[in-house]
């Protein structure tokens, strides 16, 4: 099965959980209202996300005057896919990572954190941001927004649903009350991981084809592993919804933050882009960014 069709497939399976949860709660009305409240949360994502998430690690935009030697890049790639120049931003934090949002290629912002330009070598920034372009290309940005506030949304409601009490003349009764309203939270973020793993590896694939060199995207997977499982984002923390988001998981302050990750193991995705080198020596680490 594709990448596209597995997301449509789990989109499509988080959607009837959020129909069947609010049927729960109110029955055929409930799942009317709650279908209802999906498409309002979602159109208001779609065009707010992108302010909302770089307002959120309060990033500040950066153009050729301002961070020549990492908007060329940018531009470079861009130009090597073929698509719109992004919105360039910098985020002030020493963990290296890095992320895209925005609802389409035509509207969208890639931003690296100060520590991804400070620590990794120019060929590692350069896999990491065609990465990123990659994630906008296949239009993953839009849909990582939408499984996130749907899985949000279906928190909500299961709260909703054991403070108040549901509607107890479903099938199940009180009990499917209760499991509802425990296991609800857990299928959407169980769904959420599958999606996120699934689009990870795809972006990794076209993004090693964009700066044409595997290698160096591996290599800035490794590093920028170890660098995050030592270094604090406590702007991530205090927001772990937007794990996801990163091209490595931005956690690891907390035991439960690696609990249900939504990045594939980093090893194996190294090895998949060795074996599309086909060997070689990766680029060696360090060395600052203008």
């Amino acid at each position: 099965m594709s990448g596209y069709i597995r997301t449509a497939v789990l989109l499509a399976a988080m959607t009837a959980l959020f129909l069947v949860i609010g049927y729960l709660i109110g029955g055929a009305g409930g799942a009317l209202i709650a279908l209802v409240i999906a498409l309002a949360m979602n159109a208001y994502t779609y065009w707010n996300a992108d302010k909302m998430v770089l307002r959120m690690y309060n990033a500040r935009e950066v153009n050729e005057r301002s961070a020549p030697e990492f908007h060329r890049l940018v531009t470079q790639l861009a130009q090597r896919a073929d698509m719109p120049m992004p919105r360039v931003y910098i985020i002030d934090t020493d963990q290296p990572n890095a992320f895209a949002t925005g609802r389409n290629p035509q509207n969208a912002a890639v931003a690296a954190t100060t520590g991804l330009l400070n620590r990794l070598s120019s060929e590692e920034v350069a896999g990491v941001m065609a990465h990123e372009l990659a994630h906008i290309r296949n239009h993953d940005t839009l849909i990582m927004t939408i499984t996130a506030t749907l899985a949000g949304a279906l928190s909500m409601l299961a709260n909703f649903a054991l403070f108040f009490g549901g509607n107890r003349n479903n099938p199940l009764g009180i009990v499917g009350v209760l499991l509802m309203a425990f296991l609800a939270p857990l299928a959407a973020a169980l769904v959420q991981m599958a999606i996120s793993r699934s689009r990870e590896y795809e972006a990794d694939r076209i993004g090693a084809a964009i700066c044409g060199r595997p290698l160096w995207l591996a290599s800035a997977l490794g590093s920028i592993q170890g660098y995050a499982s030592a270094i604090d984002n406590n702007r991530a923390e205090r927001n772990p919804a937007t794990a996801h988001m990163f091209i490595i998981n931005p956690l690891h302050a907390h035991k439960v933050d690696s609990l249900f990750s939504t990045h594939p193991p980093t090893e194996k995705r190294v090895a998949r882009l060795r074996a599309m080198e086909g060997g070689g020596e990766a680029p060696r680490s360090g060395g600052p960014w203008g």
